[in-house]
């Protein structure tokens, strides 16, 4: 018997989970609800298939349905495009022909880093896979934590976001950017499952935070392409930090974060006399 896909059968149940049968325009049937969210045959009803179909697929049976079914379905349980993107990666999961593996080792090119040091007034790190980071510049540094400083195996965003104390107190909304987090590595996971280093970082996340196992059993994704983040800095105070990512050419696994503040802000003076101190203390 074919292994049950049981990533996909999570994702779908939790999914179906969240959509308010209201706002799926599904009208009341009178019947008390013992479920939450959308009952399995009002999602195949709005996907247009069968109830058994359905039914299967949530039950992790390895079936491969159409390009169409797919879409259909991403709109039955309304999901976003990084939701879909991850449906598409567990409905082709095989992790029976794909053993854990290591992935080559990322290096940042030296442009790039010549690059982020350029940036002087604005912070900038670059991650790799499974939000290793791989460099960072003098004012990342200062904002965040020296992270190059760090043996290698501990250069790793989602570790110091659940492991290190260091993150909490500077995070004013910390709960919101570790679920960001834990939701984006979901998706990395999806994306490529037989990873053995990622596999071994979520272990080791889920057996040492109480809040990571939590949040990551919920099975939501997210995509980080911009935002924002709320600090409180031991040297300059609080501020708010925007940030936009960029895709490096020729390597997809590796985005540049950059982060600035508004012109003229209290933010953008915090972070104006945290560049003199960093730069003073990098002189001196």
């Amino acid at each position: 018997m074919a292994e049950k896909n049981t990533e996909l059968a999570d994702f779908l149940r939790r999914a179906r989970e969240q959509v308010a049968p209201d706002r799926a325009g599904l009208p009341s049937d009178g019947r008390v609800r013992r479920v939450r969210g959308l009952r399995r045959e009002e999602v195949a009803l709005l996907a247009g298939v069968s109830t058994d179909y359905y039914a299967r697929l949530e039950q992790g049976r390895r079936i491969q349905p159409s390009a169409a079914v797919v879409e259909a379905l991403g709109r039955a349980l309304d999901l976003d495009a990084a939701g879909r993107a991850h449906l598409l990666d567990l409905i082709g999961l095989n992790s029976a022909a794909a053993p854990l593996r290591a992935r080559p080792v990322q290096r940042v090119r030296p442009g790039v880093r010549q690059l982020i040091e350029s940036l002087e007034g604005a912070p900038a790190l670059v991650l790799g896979r499974r939000s290793d980071v791989l460099a960072q510049n003098r004012l990342c540094r200062a904002l965040f934590t020296d992270f190059e400083s760090r043996p290698a195996s501990e250069r790793n965003y989602a570790r110091w976001m659940f492991l290190d104390p260091e993150s909490q107190s500077l995070f004013v909304d910390w709960e919101q950017q570790a679920r960001a987090t834990v939701e984006s590595l979901r998706l990395e996971a999806g994306n490529d499952p037989a990873d053995r280093a990622t596999a071994e970082l979520i272990a080791d996340l889920r057996n040492n935070s109480p809040e990571f196992a939590r949040w990551w059993d919920e099975h939501r994704v997210y995509q980080r392409t911009h935002g924002s983040k709320a600090l409180r800095h031991s040297l300059v105070g609080d501020l708010i930090v925007e940030y936009e990512t960029l895709t490096l050419p020729g390597d997809p696994h590796t985005t540049l974060f950059v982060y600035t503040t508004e012109p003229r802000s209290p933010s953008s003076r915090a972070l104006a006399l945290l560049a003199s101190w960093s730069l003073a203390s990098t002189k001196g």
